[in-house]
């Protein structure tokens, strides 16, 4: 472990460096919030390849460094991110409001409906 100092300049660093990669690997958050189609799959693909991108860089970077601190930084940035964008991609622009997981089999969710399950792909009747 290096000195506190050396430490928190290295984290704060690395956390630009991940903000880098998501700034210039998609649109700006308020652009996928406001004029994205709620659960994007482009938007959906391109996340997930930029979390993996950043986590790399991330333990990279700290293991080169052998600091703890430089992980915990970097690491919290790229969750930070993340959620932000999962956030804005399930989210319907329109009525504000989140939207379910739209990559998710009509088989994945089930209601329970008294004794019987029912799934979303059958035909529901109306009492």
């Amino acid at each position: 472990m290096g000195k506190p100092e050396v430490s928190l300049g290295l984290g704060l660093a690395t956390a630009t460096v991940v903000y880098s990669i998501y700034n210039n690997g998609l649109p700006g958050q308020a652009d996928i919030r406001a004029y994205g189609e709620p659960g994007d799959a482009t938007i959906e693909a391109v996340r997930k390849q930029n979390s993996w991108l950043a986590a790399g860089v991330v333990a990279g970077i700290s293991l080169l460094a052998k600091d703890p601190t430089v992980f915990i930084i970097g690491g919290s940035m790229v969750i930070a991110l993340d959620w932000l964008t999962r956030i804005n991609n399930f989210t319907n622009p329109v009525t504000g409001s989140a939207i379910g997981n739209p990559f998710a089999s009509p088989t994945d969710s089930v209601r329970m409906t008294g004794d019987t399950a029912v799934t979303y792909d059958q035909p529901m009747s109306v009492a």
